[in-house]
């Protein structure tokens, strides 16, 4: 078991010797000095990881494809072009 750092690793609290929490933020060994606390906290790929249910869960299923552009924003981009020409006519 490591002893108690000089400075929180969760909060950047210098630490009084032998605490068993931080006074700052109240980290301990549980929650951020041990080293798989600090690792498990940053979301990190470990043994476990899955790439195919990570890019589900992040972009859907696989497969699915993105709706076009409305028929509405269409036209609207037509009579916004349509505009600008005939102000550039004049």
């Amino acid at each position: 078991m490591p002893g108690t750092p000089d400075i929180c690793p969760n909060c950047g609290e210098e630490l009084p010797t032998k605490v068993k929490a931080c006074p700052q933020c109240g980290a301990d060994e549980k929650t951020s000095w041990s080293e798989a606390a600090r690792y498990d906290s940053l979301n990190l790929p470990d043994v476990k990881f899955n790439y195919n249910e990570f890019v589900e869960e992040e972009f859907g299923k696989p497969g699915l494809k993105p709706r076009g552009l409305h028929w509405f924003w269409w036209l609207v981009a037509l009579l916004l072009l349509v505009g600008v020409v005939l102000v550039c006519i004049r």
